[in-house]
């Protein structure tokens, strides 16, 4: 583990927000990267189940997003070959509606660009919701515009919508999601991983 990593995990900069939660959770940051990974997975932030395992996208999300990619856990969990790095690496914690709370902002100010820093280049960015695709990107559009340029960005970059399965409604409504831009994502995914 690197000292960076250290380093996140022992954050406790949003310790009195998350207690203002409807959760009142302790911070308890996911770091799931190492130097000379060959993937980044760009993420929003960790869920309720992901705050409880201390592993990213150990949830139904996750699931949905290791089939996408086309790789088994074991892949997906080697840091020598993926880096996880959300936008916030802590839970954010929910609503009294029982609705996510965004990423903290202090987090991706504080740890963001020093990750990405560290990490360097790689040779594909898998970029997972609208909060990742406007950090990355730049972007002001919306999600489904944002995905379906998907062409505009490969091979290096694909911005995906969220995998969770809130989703599966928007997944029905553009069909060309499963069958032109995964495809080509699992077939990228492999020529990385095999090169």
């Amino acid at each position: 583990m690197s000292e960076l990593s250290r380093e996140i995990q022992n954050c406790r900069l949003c310790a009195d927000r998350f207690k203002a939660t409807h959760t009142e959770h302790e911070p308890r940051p996911v770091a799931w990267f190492q130097k000379g990974a060959r993937i980044l997975i760009a993420g929003q932030a960790p869920g309720a189940r992901v705050h409880e395992s201390g592993r990213p996208f150990t949830d139904l999300s996750g699931d949905r997003l290791r089939a996408w990619l086309g790789i088994d856990e074991t892949i997906f969990y080697d840091r020598s070959q993926i880096a996880i790095v959300p936008m916030a690496f802590c839970f954010p914690g929910y609503d009294a509606k029982g609705s996510d709370l965004p990423p903290p902002k202090v987090c991706g100010s504080t740890w963001h660009d020093r990750v990405m820093e560290h990490l360097g280049e790689m040779p594909l960015t898998v970029l997972v919701g609208g909060y990742a695709h406007k950090y990355h990107l730049g972007v002001k559009t919306g999600v489904t515009q944002t995905v379906k340029e998907w062409r505009s960005r490969a091979p290096h970059v694909f911005a995906l919508p969220h995998p969770s399965w809130r989703n599966t409604g928007w997944i029905k409504k553009n069909s060309w999601f499963e069958s032109e831009t995964l495809p080509n994502l699992r077939a990228r995914v492999q020529e990385v991983l095999n090169d």
